[in-house]
């Protein structure tokens, strides 16, 4: 879905710069560019960024990193 019209950006590129760390639609604009120009996707482009965060979450904790392996002492 289209999310900001002047910089062409969807859903997929804001949550994918939620998946490579931004945690605020700050974070997001200043990644991608979306929510800079005209503002008038500001409130499209948090609540996306809300929707990654939520999914996220319930994916548990460290969901980019894989298991770490404990060693015998």
């Amino acid at each position: 879905m289209l999310v900001c019209h002047c910089y062409g950006i969807n859903d997929r590129t804001i949550r994918e710069c939620v998946r490579a760390g931004c945690s605020s639609a700050r974070g997001v604009s200043k990644a991608c560019g979306a929510g800079t120009d005209c503002g008038g996707c500001a409130r499209l482009v948090k609540s996306v960024v809300r929707e990654e965060l939520q999914r996220l979450e319930g994916e548990g904790p460290c969901f980019h990193l894989p298991m770490a392996e404990l060693s015998p002492a």
